[in-house]
């Protein structure tokens, strides 16, 4: 009888051994495990009554001994414009680039199901053509990219988010100069920011025509996260359990108070640091201590903007703090000479500076930028030149 109850617990054992390993192993695998690299896009046609751009959009497997199907993909887009589009005619093609040559794209266009293999990738060519009386009115094409992902994760079906400026401004579409206690400052209008571009180039682009020695300029930092490709979709967030019971507790005008906006914390930082986080702030408030839970569960606490918090389209996604903004401000004074801040502001006159190179006064940015220069709105003009009185040469605009 003690041998058979020995050789049970072994059995038993065994058992919960190999039911922990095959846990472990599950957990350890990818939910979702296929990259998509954002698309590179060309103007092939740009005038007044057609526009055609081709990218080309990366599906890639990263992960060793596993492979994922891609049953279904296509693409739909919507465009933004200052009038009516009625008149305007769009079409969008997707063509399949795979390296096999009989995997060569069908005349129909029809997408066949695709095996990404192992550490392998394939690429999607998209071809958006636009046509109409006048085009010059459109700011932007947001086209989305549905596709089902089908592997041993199972069977989910996801979106991916490529917004294209079609609209880009001239020098003298720059606001005017405005005073500013100590010195003067001037908004900046560019095209809509989109993850193709790079913030250095931005400012070369629009601020240099305008700056002189001495000028300081400031990017928002949500315009700079949508350049990082910090904003995520809300429908492919899935909310748990720490989000849903800590989102209640956050004033309606929070960021963190819907259970997507707080899963994107949960996703930057833990949902173990958010519960712990929020536990000892609420600890904290008992004793009259307020801002704990920032404070415990960091950084991007602060920074994270929920839907409508910014312009169209990015107004339906949740768009997270910037990455790295103190090593943006050194590379933006490297390349163009000017001194470089990265602020957030409110129209409530709240001015936070995420980073700054050396020479930018913090005096002089909370002075230039308390009225929120560049608005909260639509104004378009995420960049704001500022210019110490002490330092002009020259009278602002000349």
């Amino acid at each position: 009888m003690q041998a058979i109850a020995i050789g049970t617990s072994i059995i038993i054992l065994i058992i919960i051994l190999i039911g922990l390993a095959l846990e472990w192993r599950y957990r350890r695998r990818p939910s979702q495990p296929l990259d998509i690299l954002p698309a590179q896009w060309n103007i092939d046609i740009y005038e007044p009554d057609h526009y055609r751009l081709t990218g080309e959009l990366g599906l890639s497997n990263p992960h060793r001994g596993l492979e994922v199907m891609v049953p279904q993909l296509s693409a739909q887009v919507r465009l933004l414009s200052r009038d009516d589009i009625g008149a305007i005619d769009t079409t969008i093609d997707v063509i399949p680039r795979h390296p096999e040559p009989e995997c060569a794209p069908r005349s129909d266009r029809y997408w066949f199901a695709y095996i990404v293999k192992s550490n392998k990738q394939t690429t999607v060519e998209l071809v958006l053509d636009i046509k109409g009386p006048s085009l010059t009115a459109l700011k932007a094409a947001w086209v989305q990219i549905h596709y089902i992902v089908y592997g041993p994760h199972g069977r989910s079906g996801k979106i991916h988010h490529e917004v294209i400026p079609l609209s880009f401004p001239t020098e003298a579409a720059s606001g005017q100069w405005r005073d500013a206690e100590t010195c003067h400052v001037l908004p900046i209008h560019t095209h809509l920011l989109t993850p193709l571009d790079r913030p250095t180039e931005i400012v070369k682009r629009y601020v240099l025509p305008h700056s002189q020695a001495g000028d300081i300029v400031t990017i928002g930092e949500t315009p700079l996260a949508i350049m990082q490709s910090r904003w995520l979709d809300p429908s492919q967030l899935q909310p748990g359990w720490v989000a849903r019971r800590v989102c209640q507790f956050f004033l309606p005008t929070s960021s963190l108070a819907t259970a997507c906006g707080m899963q994107a914390l949960v996703e930057q930082v833990g949902a173990l640091r958010v519960l712990l986080a929020f536990l000892g702030g609420s600890i904290a408030k008992i004793f009259g201590y307020r801002g704990g839970f920032y404070q415990l569960a960091g950084y991007q606490a602060r920074l994270i903007d929920d839907v409508t918090g910014t312009l169209p389209p990015y107004d339906q996604f949740i768009v997270l703090g910037p990455d790295n903004p103190q090593g943006v401000v050194e590379e933006i004074k490297a390349e163009t000479g000017l001194e470089a801040a990265i602020v957030d502001v409110n129209d409530l006159g709240a001015v936070k500076v995420l980073a700054a190179t050396p020479g930018a006064s913090l005096a002089v940015l909370e002075q230039a930028l308390r009225k929120n220069p560049a608005g909260n709105a639509d104004e378009q003009t995420p960049v704001v030149l500022i210019r110490p009185q002490a330092s002009q040469t020259t009278e602002p605009g000349h």
